[in-house]
């Protein structure tokens, strides 16, 4: 193993320099493979056809995982927010004092003119305050490394970002949102070029086209009310990403693209054909599933424009999701939000009851028969589909049952390239498994979430954390996929010992892992 991960390393880690006067450097350099990372929002692992699903067909996903590996225990967050923030900075979430998020809405202001980007920009430093010199993220990785970085789409991470942080974190490029309210409509007035708005023509909506989550005649018609909605965005961002790739073409380039699909309310300039005539769907499930049907049809536009340019073979695709799935398509007697057993019309209690999809209504099963939904720490609402290409080096059709978690990425990008990172961050790479080799895992992931923070061990013990409560559950996952039955008392042992490790990942305190409302107010 350690040979062969030697022989990969020699190959892809010259020391880059601005200026490079030797061919053969020049040569390693443009060897190094592509990384294009596709990171889908709000996507439960239930709703690709590779993982089961049953209604909607993502054929160009599923060959990603028939030519790549598909990973059964990956862990996202529970939400967006800190996902993004953990994928970037390479920290769990649960820690409690690495990132400060701020909230969403400012950059709304300047449809309004209440406030100009230069003062958005200075109210959020402020806010955040200055960034440690030592500090690495995400794209720093790549393009300390002699890659062109390149962001394209949702917001990068948090709920409002400014252009000194994007820079900071190592963008060569980005184009999108830089606020996460204004990323749920899909016909922005206008987007963000390296710092610069870039107004977008025929869309005139200050709430960018966002519509009313629960489905009535009235909010149906408000949803396809076009005026004021030409461009959609999604099809804005893969202009650019195509145009990202040709430019790039003949240089080593990451690309990040934080999708807003599936993300609600739904919005979707027509119907998929494939839904149409689909009696199994109310008209705005329909719609819904037209957005997971663009999803994998834009990842399949990507697949082949990199076919056309030659660099296919050099390039590593990495798809995932930042958490669990959720439900945007509620009406009155299908499926309901705030979520309830829709048999009973009861809540759930999140300790003796909880979301399963039969009992919710969703007719995708979005979460995969799992617990639990987006913001809980139930299975459903963390476990997220994760697939990794790369021609000629990851075997095709392989299932990993390895445990990894989103803030692994960094760690493994970084083991690729041969870059060192700060002893603090808490991933480990990877890459090792992706060549088909054995090497040190996780012992456990943790994550937090609204209802507290959890741990999940590679041999499958779950701890729970209910903060309301202050109530502890076990679960063993290989025979509990579900999270049935608690088995606590009869393991206070192995629950003991779970819990000061949990404690101790919330730097001892278990409210660093309960999200109430800890963002700063600006």
């Amino acid at each position: 193993m350690i040979l062969k991960k030697l022989a990969i390393r020699i190959l892809l880690t010259a020391v880059i320099t601005s200026c490079v006067d030797d061919k053969k450097d020049l040569q390693l350099v443009k060897d190094k493979p592509n990384v294009i990372l596709i990171y889908a929002d709000d996507l439960g692992r239930g709703l690709l056809s590779v993982e089961g699903q049953q209604i909607i067909k993502t054929p160009n996903i599923d060959k990603l995982a028939s030519e790549g590996m598909r990973f059964e225990n990956a862990y996202g967050a529970m939400f967006c927010a800190p996902a993004r923030a953990s994928l970037i900075t390479g920290y769990h979430d649960a820690h409690g004092d690495r990132w400060k998020i701020t909230r969403a809405g400012l950059y709304s202001q300047i449809s309004t003119n209440k406030l100009t980007q230069e003062e958005i920009e200075s109210k959020l430093i402020d806010k955040t305050g200055p960034i440690p010199e030592d500090e690495i993220f995400l794209a720093q990785v790549l393009k300390k490394s002699g890659y062109t970085t390149g962001e394209i789409g949702k917001l990068e991470w948090g709920f409002s970002t400014s252009n000194r942080d994007m820079k900071r974190h190592g963008w060569d490029y980005y184009y999108g949102f830089l606020d996460h309210a204004r990323c749920h409509g899909f016909y922005p007035p206008f987007l963000f070029e390296n710092g610069n708005i870039k107004n977008i023509e025929g869309n005139t909506r200050i709430d960018c086209g966002k519509s009313v989550e629960r489905e009535t005649e009235e909010t149906y018609n408000k949803r396809w009310d076009m005026e004021g909605k030409v461009q959609y965005s999604q099809n804005i961002f893969l202009d650019k990403i195509l145009d990202f790739i040709e430019k790039n073409k003949e240089k080593p380039f990451f690309l990040y693209h934080p999708t807003q699909l599936p993300h609600g309310p739904v919005s979707i300039p027509k119907v998929d054909d494939e839904f149409i005539n689909d009696n199994r769907l109310t008209q705005i499930e329909k719609e819904y599933a037209s957005m997971v049907k663009m999803l994998d049809d834009h990842v399949g536009v990507i697949m082949e424009k990199l076919k056309q340019l030659g660099i296919d073979d050099n390039t590593i695709v990495i798809f995932t999701s930042d958490n669990g799935h959720e439900i945007y398509y509620t009406q009155e007697g299908r499926v309901m939000k705030p979520v309830r057993n829709m048999q009973t019309g009861e809540f759930f209690d999140n300790i003796n009851t909880k979301y399963y999809s039969d009992l919710g209504g969703d007719v995708f099963n979005g979460n995969d028969g799992m617990a639990g939904l987006k913001r809980t720490n139930w299975e459903g609402g963390v476990r997220v589909p994760l697939i990794v290409r790369w021609p000629e080096k990851i075997k095709g059709g392989v299932t990993s049952n390895r445990l990894v978690a989103n803030y692994d990425l960094m760690t493994t990008l970084a083991d690729l390239v041969d870059f060192t990172l700060p002893k603090t961050k808490d991933g480990i790479s990877y890459l090792s498994e992706l060549l088909g080799e054995k090497d040190k895992s996780h012992d456990y992931v943790v994550y937090a979430s609204f209802l507290g923070p959890a741990l999940v061990t590679k041999q499958g013990w779950k701890l729970r954390y209910f903060a309301k409560d202050d109530i502890f559950q076990l679960y063993y996952l290989p025979e509990d996929y579900k999270e049935q039955n608690n088995v606590l008392d009869q393991n206070k042992e192995k629950a003991e010992e779970l819990k000061k490790i949990l404690i101790d990942e919330c730097n001892g305190d278990l409210s660093n892992g309960w999200f109430r409302v800890k963002r700063d107010v600006i």
